[in-house]
């Protein structure tokens, strides 16, 4: 009687793992690809998508480094710029300061008022001249730094420019 129960408890037990193998296996076979070879026309496109789609990515990974580069450039370029014309400000407010102490010290030894109408004029003819000059020379160094800045800019350009006609 044993031996029949184990019997049956073995068949019972090959059955549900029977069951249980093919209830699993039904839901997940709708996911499986089925086993066919691929023609070799649909390889060889696929091969030379990929070609392809590699070849593209390298263009455009070239592109982004050479833009990377362009703006890295420019920026130097902009920052050395302003430094330049920063000192340059700087420069212009010592020399007008200085004048100015100048002018002062000037009127407080002066014994006349028609001293004073000298010194005045003079320093406000010197003073102006400076400014003019002064003028040129930030508005020289500003379109210098403006140029230098675009220059990578207009050569990226034109080069793209050249490569796409």
């Amino acid at each position: 009687m044993m031996a029949k129960a184990e019997k049956a408890a073995k068949a019972a037990t090959e059955s549900f793992t029977t069951a249980a193998e093919s209830f699993f296996k039904s839901p997940f076979s709708a996911f499986e690809f089925p086993k066919a070879d691929v023609p070799a026309a649909y390889r060889d496109f696929a091969e030379k998508g990929i070609a392809q789609a590699k070849q593209g990515y390298e263009r455009v990974k070239a592109a982004a480094e050479e833009a990377s580069e362009l703006v890295e450039t420019t920026y130097a370029t902009a920052a050395k710029g302003a430094s330049t014309y920063n000192l340059k400000v700087i420069e212009v407010a010592r020399t007008n300061v200085n004048a100015h102490f100048d002018f002062i010290s000037a009127l407080l030894s002066v014994k006349s008022p028609t001293e004073v109408a000298e010194i005045t004029q003079a320093h406000a003819k010197k003073a102006l001249e400076t400014y003019v000059s002064q003028g040129k020379e930030l508005a020289d160094i500003a379109k210098k730094v403006s140029a230098d800045t675009v220059e990578p800019i207009k050569a990226a350009s034109s080069k793209a420019f050249r490569v796409s006609v």
